[in-house]
């Protein structure tokens, strides 16, 4: 795809790619049937995932799907940052090249989904069923982010396993987060909770506590651990984190 797809325009490269594989594969494409190609569209087959991913019952995972199914009814710039953030694992991830595959198979994908339905919920005033919905990925899928939490679109959570994103924390657009990250108050300042800007990487491990601001398309190294602020651009590495790599700054004539 060649920039940012429409939803329909989504879901139609969906569905295509699923016929394409039913065609190559008919043992797999039983199970397509159910994942996709029996629903009218995108937000019914990602709140079958939902469900698929969560429920342990046949009546729990219908129970979860039709929750996601009234989110996205409800607020239909779910489905639309969905989409966005499908595309931008295509677009991130050199190991894919299409849609299918993570929609199926990345659990980070769907744990990020899962987020936004309890985030829904959490300011629909139905705390105790978003707070259900986290413990629930935590199980189910090694993902906990707190539902008073705020993330935005294009958000890639890869390889997705030991991911911790606190209350109140906020993530901007177009980040990636890699496995066993944290990103947390602390304990001695609970009302503070990190910022990250736009465009992000925050490596493996990588651990960010506090107060701190994350500045866009910074860059935090494999088991860095972050308790000030790392300025725009900077890569910021090792325990405690040290800065390298800033743009220089521009001086004014």
């Amino acid at each position: 795809m060649n920039g940012i797809a429409s939803v329909d325009q989504l879901w139609r490269s969906i569905r295509r790619e699923a016929e394409s594989a039913v065609a190559r594969d008919p043992v797999f494409g039983a199970a397509l049937s159910s994942s996709i190609l029996d629903h009218p569209d995108f937000a019914h087959a990602l709140a079958h995932q939902i469900g698929a991913r969560l429920g342990k019952t046949h009546a729990d995972r219908a129970l979860f799907a039709q929750l996601a199914r009234d989110a996205f009814a409800s607020s239909p710039d779910l489905i639309d940052t969905a989409s966005r953030d499908l595309q931008s694992i295509a677009v991130h991830d050199p190991a894919t090249m299409t849609l299918l595959p993570p929609l199926l198979n990345f659990k980070g994908y769907v744990a990020l989904q899962v987020w936004r339905v309890s985030n829904w919920l959490w300011h629909q005033g139905r705390n105790d069923l978003a707070l259900l919905l986290q413990s629930l990925s935590s199980d189910q899928l090694q993902v906990s982010i707190h539902p008073s939490a705020s993330i935005g679109a294009s958000v890639f959570l890869d390889h997705a396993t030991g991911i911790i994103i606190g209350a109140f924390a906020a993530i901007g657009d177009e980040v990636t987060i890699l496995q066993n990250v944290t990103v947390g108050r602390e304990y001695s300042q609970p009302e503070r909770a990190p910022r990250i800007g736009r465009g992000v990487l925050l490596s493996t491990g990588a651990t960010i506590l506090g107060d701190v601001s994350i500045g866009d398309f910074a860059k935090i190294g494999a088991g860095a651990v972050i308790e000030h602020d790392v300025p725009a651009g900077c890569t910021a590495v090792g325990v405690p984190a040290r800065l390298t790599n800033c743009p220089e700054t521009t001086v004014p004539a």
